[in-house]
This record gives C-alpha cells, structure tokens and sequence, in this order.
C-alpha cells in the first residue's frame, strides 16, 4: 500500500468507504458484529495479516501447546509486520479469547497497525487502553485454547463473514471495520477523499436548512455550482 493511500484512508469514514465499495458491486466488506475496544483513536490503517482458528480438538490442543516456539498464534504475533493489521478468524465465538493483553502489547510495541478478531479478548480493559485500536464481538476470559486451536497464518480467512486475503487493506474507526481488496485500495482511497469533500458541503448545507432533494445525492445543476464555488474558496482559505 502506498504511503499516501494510508494516509487518504486515515481520514475518511468506513461509512464512505462502504459506498465508495458499493458502486463497484462489494456489498459485504464491513467485517459484522466487531466494535472497538475503546472510540475516539486515530483510525486504523494497514495492510490484513491473519491468523486462523480451527475448533479445537482436545488431545492436540493442551495448554502445553504453548512451549512450543512454532505456536501458529505465538508466529502470527512475532512475524506481523510493522504497520500491518493482525486479522484473527475465530469463527464468529466470543466464548474463549482470542489473545490477551501480553499478545497485544507485543504487537503493538513491535509497531502493528492494530488487532481484529470476530470473537474477544480476554484482559479487554488494558488491551483497551493500548496506544493501538482494537476490535472484536465482546470480551472472553476462557483461553482460547479452550475453544480455539490456531492452525494457519497469512492464508485466507473469514472475519466477521467478510473474506479477508493476506494484503487486503483492513481500515476501523468508532463504526467499525471495513477490508479493501489490495488492488482497489487506491482508487477508493482517491473517490473517498472527493466524496468526503462533497459531503461536508453537503452537511454545511444542510445544517443551513437547506432541502436534501438535489443536493444529496447533487443533481440540480445550481446545487453543482455552488459546490465548486465552495471548493474555490476552501482552497483559498488554506493558501
């Protein structure tokens, strides 16, 4: 992803990006029943890195699975890039965690972009209070051995009943989280941007008191005249 995409992505809504996909005939990218831990931090930007669980069968998941260095969930965390978003298949259940606080520190420390699972975290107060967004269905103290068995990294994946391909551009803000497919995400990137503009003129707008009929979505020709003289002189007042 390029670095100006990351950074046109960081300063549009899911909600935009959700029509901005829509027009191109994608009408499942926002991953379902995922909020953030904690609202109000910078949006979350990077490319998916994911992390895949299986039901876990008993005899092969002991909680002596984890003094084994090769762990897929222990890989996935030390192997996450820098800037990435570690997305974690959990099938939908909440009922065991899918990490915890010490797993998402270490990601965080070693510079991920933010944590995604469609189950929970157990330890979800501190994991809230990272310098890092985080998302999931609702906490779970249950490790998730209990219930979870890590079987694949960077492999495709379901999330919240959203496909999510290893390079997709995984963007969450307060809404929630949406996945860009890799080669779209600079295009949408560039129509958020001009649709983002075109609806703060059309909250100024509205806000004015004036009718949506036209305006939104712009079909009267005086409303599409208005809207560049705005932009002239927004641009003016920035110089």
């Amino acid at each position: 992803m390029l670095a100006t995409t990351r950074e046109k992505l960081q300063t549009v809504s899911t909600a935009t990006l959700a029509t901005a996909l829509f027009k191109r005939g994608l009408k499942n990218q926002f991953i379902q029943g995922v909020k953030p831990l904690e609202k109000g931090k910078p949006t979350m930007v990077g490319v998916a890195f994911t992390l895949r669980y299986i039901p876990a069968r008993e005899d092969l998941n002991p909680i002596t699975v984890f003094q084994d260095p090769r762990h897929p969930q222990r890989v996935a965390v030390e192997t996450c890039p820098s800037g990435a978003v570690l997305v974690i298949d959990s099938r939908k259940d909440s009922r065991a965690a899918s990490a915890g606080s010490i797993l998402a520190s270490r990601l965080m420390v070693r510079g991920a972009a933010g944590i995604v699972t469609d189950g929970g975290f157990r330890d979800s107060a501190e994991i809230a209070k990272l310098d890092m967004p985080s998302y999931h269905h609702s906490p779970s103290a249950p490790t998730n051995l209990t219930l979870h068995q890590a079987i694949d990294i960077n492999v495709p994946i379901g999330c919240g009943d959203v496909a999510v391909f290893p390079a997709d551009v995984v963007v969450g803000d307060d809404d929630g989280v949406i996945v860009i497919p890799a080669h779209l995400a600079d295009e949408i990137a560039d129509e958020a941007i001009s649709m983002t503009l075109y609806e703060d003129f059309v909250t100024e707008r509205v806000l004015e008191g004036h009718r949506i009929v036209g305006l939104y979505p712009l079909t009267l020709e005086a409303n599409k005249k208005e809207f560049e003289l705005w932009k002239q002189k927004m641009e003016a007042s920035k110089d």
